[in-house]
């Protein structure tokens, strides 16, 4: 591994061999890593560190994705508030999220290119920057027009965030340490969601939807300042940006258009698509073909191209393919989840927006704790052990809430998220780590574009199915128990005589009774499916975690994790 490292990425030309202190990625100064800067790309010198503690630098990237994830997660909350302030439908308030997604989405897959052409500490702070004052465009914001605007923008900032701290980490901790390292990354990622619906809730209860934007404003001065500050631009990537300027940029404008016609399309497709009902809308059928012929055409362009904008081949290898699709089902499971639970407690068992939220909140305390257990099992255990293990116990807890009871009651919704958050850390630190194995050090950064591309897109399409189930098998058990409501049923009959005699005792019920009692059944059964329709959502999500649990105990390789970048 010494002799591998110790070859330049020019000429191959060997170095004198590494003392012990330089082997285990230690140095005394900057000027010692930037002198290292100059070897191999598959060592330590393409580290953020540069010589200060990589665990700080860890802590410090991690700022703004816990301040753009919790954004997301809050936003979803306060839509019906923000709808009203700014006289808007329900469904036109839809794109203030539609919005955000589809220019995440388009961003995200050249996210790794952009960091080469223009740096990648430079490319980050460019990208917290746009994120926050896009905020404050969102906070002042008076129309929806204006809002969705600025949205889009945030979303384009927001998309650029993941990758670069991603590729920071892959490049600053040997793959022995680079568990633990993105377990601290992962309390930003995986806690963020759960925080945000109870802050969201709490802010939409007592105050104005403008603070979710607002809050967002002294967390990106102080992750800008902490980057300037902190975060080092090893020579050898500024090295290269400058080789790649000097020898011409060459913009694939051809693959940047397809990227952003399939994946924006797509995301328009699965936002809309149960709102326009699907392909009997004109407006869905145009968006899905367009998104197809755009992947068609992607696929063998970047493919064919030396200096490609989306490094399609990536997705081809066994353990990065493999990484991509377990990714994507988290997606799924985590955004459907997260966001059908607080519904569910709003609309069927009378909660308010902040005890929603609260019921989330304990397992964003356990997922806080086995987060460092996880990221620590990461270096002793395979990866695939540990995702098989994080799956099943996910499949299994979802089983678990789709058999709740209508009179489940606050700790029963809060010990079944914490059943369910237990298996999360040992999905997503494993497969984080697990999906560099292999990759070139000069890949890392396209990797972390990709795998949060998945991670995104496993959402939307998690969110998409689960509202799709949820409205059509709603339809499905109304119409199975209304069955069971007619003259004939002695049951019925002897349900309504009861209610009725209840009506006609209460004060001025004596002439409507009857009516009443029709009017309260009906609204029993309506409740009663739609509170079925949430269990089938849960199954369904139980089902996917079940199959990823399979599949990557079949197809996922093993890791050597004592093992540096492949050359």
């Amino acid at each position: 591994m010494a002799n591998g490292a110790a070859a330049t990425a020019g000429g191959g030309k060997a170095k004198p061999r590494k003392t012990p202190a330089q082997a285990s990625g230690k140095s005394s100064g900057r000027g010692k890593r930037k002198g290292n800067d100059k070897g191999a790309a598959g060592g330590m010198e393409r580290s953020a560190a540069g010589g200060r503690n990589p665990w700080i630098i860890a802590v410090v990237i991690s700022i703004a994705t816990f301040m753009e994830v919790l954004d997301t997660s809050i936003a979803n909350v306060a839509l019906r508030h923000i709808a009203g302030g700014l006289a808007a439908s329900q469904d036109e308030s839809s794109w203030v999220l539609t919005s955000y997604l589809v220019s995440n989405a388009v961003i995200l897959p050249v996210s790794g290119w952009l960091s080469s052409v223009i740096g990648r500490k430079r490319f980050y702070m460019m990208s917290v920057a746009l994120f926050t004052v896009s905020s404050l465009g969102c906070a002042l914001s008076t129309s929806l027009g204006m809002l969705i605007g600025f949205r889009v923008l945030q979303g384009l900032g927001g998309g650029g965030l993941a990758p670069s701290e991603q590729s920071m980490l892959a490049d600053s901790f040997p793959p022995a340490k680079r568990g633990l390292a993105f377990a601290v990354y992962g309390v930003a990622v995986i806690v963020a969601p759960t925080i945000g619906p109870t802050l969201g809730g709490w802010i939409t209860d007592h105050s104005s939807w403008h603070w979710i934007f607002l809050i967002n404003i002294p967390v990106g001065i102080a992750s800008l300042l902490l980057v300037q500050w902190l975060v080092h631009e090893p020579a050898v990537l500024e090295k290269e940006r400058k080789a790649l300027v000097r020898n011409g940029i060459k913009v694939d404008y051809i693959g940047f258009a397809l990227v952003a016609l399939w994946l924006g399309c797509l995301e328009v497709v699965l936002d809309r698509g149960q709102i326009d009902d699907w392909f009997s809308s004109p407006f869905i059928v145009v968006f899905s073909i367009l998104s197809a012929l755009a992947l068609i055409l992607l696929i063998p362009w970047e493919l064919l191209r030396k200096d490609p904008i989306f490094d399609v081949g990536l997705i081809f290898r066994r353990q990065f393919g493999t990484s991509c699709f377990v990714m994507l089902a988290v997606g799924m499971i985590l955004f459907g989840s997260t966001q059908f639970i607080p519904q569910l407690l709003q609309e069927n068992y009378g909660y308010n927006a902040t005890w929603s939220g609260l019921a989330l909140m304990p397992g964003g305390v356990v997922m806080l704790f086995l987060v460092m257990l996880a990221g620590r099992l990461t270096s002793v255990i395979q990866p695939k052990y540990l995702i098989t293990f994080g799956m099943a116990v996910i499949a299994l807890s979802l089983y678990h809430m789709a058999h709740l009871t209508p009179e489940a009651n606050y700790s029963t919704f809060a010990w079944a998220r914490i059943y369910q958050t237990i298996g999360l850390p040992f999905i997503f630190i494993p497969i984080t780590a697990a999906s560099y194995d292999g990759l070139p050090p000069e890949k890392t950064g396209q990797a972390a574009s990709l795998i949060n591309v998945a991670r995104n897109l496993g959402g939307s399409i998690g969110i998409s199915m689960a509202t799709t189930v949820l409205d059509r098998r709603e339809q499905f058990h109304q119409s199975r128990l209304s069955e069971h409501i007619a003259s004939t049923s002695l049951t019925y009959q002897n349900t309504l005589n009861a209610m009725t005699s209840y009506f006609n005792h209460q004060p001025g019920g004596a002439g409507d009774a009857n009516s009443r009692a029709i009017a309260l059944i009906g609204q029993t059964v309506q409740t009663q499916a739609s509170l079925l329709s949430y269990f089938d959502v849960f199954m369904m999500l139980g089902v996917i975690a079940a199959i990823a649990s399979v599949l990557t105990l079949i197809v996922m390789r093993h890791v050597d994790m004592n093992k540096s970048h492949a050359g």
